[in-house]
C-alpha cells in the first residue's frame, strides 16, 4: 500500500461531551483525511463539541455501538473517493489518539489487512478496565484461538482496517458484538491480522457498558453469542 494512503476515522459517541473534543483534537491531522463522529442519540453537547473540535458529525438516532459505526461507514460509502484505511476509536478518551500511526504502520509497510490496538500488550492504567472486562477479553480471545486458529489478545476498540476488507467482511452487528464480529469474520476470511501495543487510561465519564451490571452482562452475552453464531 502506498505511503500516501487515504485514511478516515470513525468515532462512535453517545453522551461524550466531556471527552469527544479531546479525542478529535489529539488525532494526528496530517495523517487523516476525515474524522467522522457518529452521534448516537446523545442528549448532551456531544454533537456541538465534536463539531467545534473539527470533526464531521453524522447522526444515528437508533441506539447501539454497531449502529453508530455502520452509520459512519454509510457516510464513507457515499464519498466519491473512498479511503484506503478506516480507523475506529472510541469517543471516551481512554485510548490515546496520538498512537494512531502505530496502527497504520503495519498496513502501509507490511500489507496487513487488520490491526488491533491491544490493551493487553500495552500499558494499562490501574482501574482503566474492570476485572470483568479483562476476563471477558481473555475468554473471547481464547475461544477465537480455539475455534478459528487466530491469535488475538484483546477486543480493543482502537483498530485500523483496509477499507476494501471492511466491505468484504460485511459487518452486521448493531450493538455490543461489533468488535468481536470484526475479528471473527477477519479470521474466517483469512485476513492478514496483527496487533500493536496501545496504552489505555481511565475513560472520562461512566462507561455505558462496563459501568453497569446490566451492560456488562449484555455485552458478555453478545460477545459469546457472536463467536458461536459465526462458527
Amino acid at each position: 500500500m502506498r505511503s500516501s494512503a487515504v485514511i478516515d476515522v470513525i468515532i462512535p459517541a453517545y453522551n461524550e461531551e466531556s471527552s469527544i473534543g479531546k479525542v478529535v483534537l489529539d488525532i494526528p491531522k496530517e495523517l487523516v483525511r476525515d474524522i467522522i463522529v457518529c452521534n448516537n442519540n446523545s442528549t448532551d453537547q456531544t454533537r456541538q463539541n465534536a463539531q467545534m473540535a473539527g470533526a464531521h458529525v453524522v447522526d444515528q438516532p437508533i441506539p447501539g455501538y454497531g449502529n453508530a459505526c455502520l452509520k459512519g461507514m454509510e457516510y464513507i460509502c457515499e464519498k466519491k473517493d473512498k479511503p484506503d484505511i478506516v480507523v475506529f476509536i472510541d469517543g471516551d478518551y481512554s485510548d490515546h489518539p496520538e498512537e494512531m500511526p502505530n496502527l497504520i504502520h503495519p498496513i502501509i509497510e507490511s500489507d496487513y489487512d487488520l490491526v488491533i490496538g491491544s490493551r493487553a500488550l500495552g500499558n494499562l492504567e490501574k482501574g482503566a478496565m474492570m476485572p470483568q472486562q479483562i476476563f471477558g477479553n481473555w475468554l473471547a480471545t481464547t475461544l477465537i484461538r480455539l475455534f478459528y486458529r487466530y491469535e488475538f489478545t484483546d477486543l480493543g476498540p482502537f483498530r485500523a482496517i483496509k477499507y476494501s476488507k471492511l466491505l468484504e467482511i460485511d459487518m452486521q452487528d448493531r450493538d455490543f458484538g461489533w468488535t468481536v464480529e470484526m475479528q471473527v469474520k477477519a479470521a474466517k476470511n483469512k485476513l492478514k491480522c496483527t496487533e500493536v501495543p496501545v496504552n489505555y487510561r481511565k475513560r472520562i465519564g461512566i462507561s455505558k457498558v462496563s459501568g453497569t451490571i446490566k451492560g456488562t452482562f449484555l455485552a458478555g452475552h453478545k460477545i459469546l453469542w457472536t463467536i458461536f453464531k459465526l462458527l
